[in-house]
């Protein structure tokens, strides 16, 4: 018996460093190969990418931006106006009836003054890999600049090259750190391995679907 548990007890710790070891090799990984991919609004003035991806975050009961996807739409809004793309693809949850993020995202972009055929509209945006996912495949990006915060942008980054995008990222200049700041550091350093995991198998997104043509206009998806 004594040796059967000390046997386990040497599995578990094995396990344990495996994982750890995993753990810190893919959030080094993500953080290394994706810092030189990170710039500002003004750098990225003229960019002509296809596309700017703000990614979607936590909307108020009233329908309106939460003040994390605010910091985002104004960045998108600001990344628009300099010229880094012709294009803004809003993706966001809409997983629930009573919930839907792109369409919160697009009315607060049009209320900035990017003109509505401009905004696309990714309902099926749940997770940051499957965002980057769905431009890629289904809208059919090549480059792209993303809008997110800093902390979120390595992640974001290293889906998109995986998945054969170009892309940079920028975060809102200036904000500081949000009241559940700690929270979302932690919550990056298992989210990154998952994403590294899916980016380098190539995992679907929950929904492809038809392709959608960017060239259009996102009042006709």
């Amino acid at each position: 018996m004594r040796k059967a548990a000390k046997l386990i007890g040497k599995l578990v710790a094995w396990v344990l460093l495996l994982c750890i070891l995993v753990a810190a090799g893919s959030n080094a990984l993500v953080l290394i190969s994706t810092s030189d991919g990170i710039t500002t609004a003004e750098s990225a003035r003229n960019r002509g990418a296809d596309a700017i991806v703000v990614l979607g975050a936590s909307v108020n009961p009233d329908g309106t931006p939460s003040d994390i996807l605010k910091s985002r739409l104004d960045d998108a809004v600001e990344l628009y106006q300099e010229g880094a793309a012709r294009k803004i693809i809003a993706s966001g949850d809409n997983g629930d009836l009573h919930y839907n993020e792109s369409s919160a995202m697009k009315a607060y972009l049009v209320s900035q003054g990017v003109p509505s055929q401009d905004v696309f509209c990714d309902y099926a945006g749940f997770s940051t890999y499957e965002s980057m996912y769905r431009a890629c495949k289904v809208f059919g990006a090549k480059s792209i600049v993303v809008a997110t915060q800093e902390y979120h942008l390595p992640r974001a980054l290293f889906a998109a090259k995986a998945l054969g995008m170009d892309a940079l990222g920028v975060y809102p200049e200036g904000e500081g750190s949000y009241q559940d700041q700690l929270m979302y550091n932690i919550r990056e350093i298992p989210a990154r391995v998952k994403d590294v995991l899916q980016a380098l198998t190539s995992t679907p997104s929950t929904f492809v679907g038809e392709p959608i043509d960017l060239g259009g206009s996102g009042d006709l998806q």
